[in-house]
């Protein structure tokens, strides 16, 4: 944090910065000052669900301790006098996690909050004062060392020397399933705080489903480093100054937390085996080829697999264990890690180009995308994930669910909007007649209709590009009593367009799927609770979380919908295509 500190430096006794009058000079003349623009908190954003957490105990604490008399003056936001100098080191015990995975700690008169990262509930922690926010009564502060454990708190679990430093992961040092309790909170506070829902129209969330890798796992790392000292100066270009050249290998790896400086990372615990192999060499060739280099690079690290089926009788006993870390092989000139199952052998190897091809295998589906295109990065889960969303995407028996007197059709259809390379339009698929997968880029459609002729399913599987997401389903013809719509949009949502179009077409049923709850709580809000005089068009059958990123505080949820009895006529359907 030292380049922070630098800018304002504290005289001895005096809390006022000593330089916080002085006018910067450019080339002999006073600078001319810029205004500061603060940007709006976005919707769902990391900022916004922690000043909710904030409030929210804030709240609480008021409520259990305060008169209502005192609760005016306590609203009151404490003055930058009132609270420690930045950078000076406190003492706080957290309270609870926030959903972002950062500790929160009351201050002593329990008016403000310190944000402290990879902390535990109950942690007595000294912690370094970073940056006040009198006015949203919370400071942010970094971690410094622990002065009293919490009994949730065990670092013996953690694994990575990085830990308390890389902003990558904030949970090694709770047990795993303190970590998959905490997950199921996010979610409910989630739908808490930003559905707008009655608590009587959320259904009861089950336990979060755990990946069974909890290290090991990601398919996918990108570590960095920045560009020579100076290269990025807008100074150096505007005056024609020579780019600047490495004079030493930089920091190559991940970024430290809170601040943007990259910590030098040579191995990623949370990353595969093939993963972490690649790390090792593409540090390797940077730090040779390092002169080549005039600016700083994010590496692509992507974990690739083949499967070769074993002969007819081949003793498998006698080949590689698959339960530890096999050694290297050199196959095509490729670190290649082989690993034998009872029916397959598997190549793993890491990519580095982003316009290759990668291969991965959930069950019996193979998927290749370009390398450098997005799937999800925990392989392990995807077989249990899949298999979730195919057990629950059709209606429970007739028992167990209320049903009209007049007999459902049987879901035929299926809509995998945002469809990507086709990973539920796939594994989905033996449940339906037919799926059409849209999605906005030509690239993925271009791999999902490739990835149906890899698995022989071009008979039951189309893939349509649409121009942008307001037309998404201008070119479904499935009738709506029939058909099932699938979404997984990226962590910022549907947007309103996509939204009236989905209730403008009005499926029997909907999965959302979302890599962020509070944004999907907003928008199955808008579809179950409806907005102004538009009463909502569904209703929550189940809502489940699936924990993709161990050790870190991210959680993916899985919302089930099922269209309300009687507010879509048979006669305003759209006649199928028969197919």
């Amino acid at each position: 944090m030292a380049a922070v500190q630098s800018s304002a430096q504290v005289a001895p006794g005096n809390a006022t910065p000593r330089n916080i009058k002085k006018r910067s000079q450019c080339n002999g003349q006073p600078c001319k000052k810029r205004k500061i623009q603060h940007k709006p908190v976005k919707e769902g954003s990391a900022e916004e669900v922690l000043l909710v957490d904030i409030r929210h105990l804030l709240a609480t604490q008021k409520l259990e301790e305060a008169p209502a008399e005192d609760t005016e003056d306590q609203n009151a936001p404490q003055t930058p006098a009132n609270l420690p100098e930045p950078f000076t080191e406190i003492e706080v015990t957290v309270n609870e996690l926030s959903s972002t995975g950062d500790g929160l700690a009351l201050s002593s008169n329990s008016d403000h909050v310190y944000v402290v990262p990879f902390t535990a509930p109950g942690d007595t922690v000294t912690t370094k004062v970073i940056k006040h926010f009198p006015n949203e009564h919370y400071t942010l502060a970094d971690f410094v060392r622990v002065k009293k454990p919490s009994p949730q708190r065990d670092d013996s679990l953690i694994r990575c020397p990085y830990f308390a430093s890389c902003s990558g992961c904030q949970f090694q040092m709770l047990s795993y399933k303190d970590q998959l309790a905490h997950k199921k909170t996010i979610i409910e506070k989630a739908y808490r705080n930003f559905s707008g829902l009655a608590p009587e129209l959320i259904p009861s969330i089950g336990p979060t489903i755990g990946s069974p890798l909890q290290y090991g796992y990601r398919t996918k790392l990108t570590p960095h480093f920045d560009g020579p000292p100076g290269s990025h100066s807008r100074k150096d270009r505007r005056d024609g100054v020579n780019k600047k050249v490495f004079e030493e290998v930089p920091p190559i790896g991940f970024m430290k937390k809170g601040i943007r400086k990259t910590i030098d990372i040579e191995d990623c615990p949370i990353g595969t085996d093939a993963v972490r192999l690649g790390m090792k060499r593409e540090r390797k060739r940077v730090a040779e080829e390092i002169g080549k280099y005039k600016r700083g690079a994010t590496l692509l690290l992507r974990e690739s697999t083949k499967r070769i089926p074993n002969e007819e009788g081949a003793d498998a006993s006698s080949k590689p264990s698959t339960k530890e870390a096999p050694s290297p092989t050199i196959i095509d000139n490729q670190e290649t890690l082989i690993t034998t199952q009872s029916t397959y052998t598997t190549h793993k190897t890491c990519i580095t180009d982003s316009n290759a091809t990668s291969t991965e295998y959930i069950d019996s589906y193979i998927f290749t995308n370009p390398a450098g295109a997005f799937f999800q990065n925990n392989n392990s889960i995807l077989p249990i994930f899949t298999d979730y969303i195919r057990s629950h995407i059709l209606p429970p028996p007739p028992s167990n669910y209320t049903s009209s007197i007049t007999p459902q059709k049987p879901l035929k259809y299926l809509v995998d909007a945002y469809s990507g390379s086709g990973l539920f339009s796939l594994t989905l698929s033996p449940l339906f007649t037919s799926t059409t997968g849209i999605d906005i880029s030509a690239s993925s459609i271009s791999s999902a209709t490739h990835n149906a002729r890899l698995n022989s399913l071009s008979d039951k599987c189309t893939f349509l590009a649409a121009a942008d997401a307001s037309v998404l389903f201008s070119q479904i013809t499935y009738p709506v009593d029939e058909t099932v719509v699938i979404i997984d949009p990226p962590r910022k949502g549907c947007d309103k367009a996509f939204l009236n179009q989905l209730v403008g077409y009005a499926p029997r049923r909907v999965v959302y799927v979302s890599c962020n709850v509070h944004t999907q709580a907003r928008d199955v809000g808008w579809l179950v609770g409806g907005e102004g005089d538009r009463k909502g068009l569904y209703e929550m059958e189940s809502l489940r979380g699936f924990d993709f990123f161990p050790q870190t505080g991210h959680v993916e949820g899985v919302a089930i919908l099922r269209r309300k009895e009687g507010d879509v006529k048979l006669g305003e359907e759209k006649e199928s295509s028969d197919v």
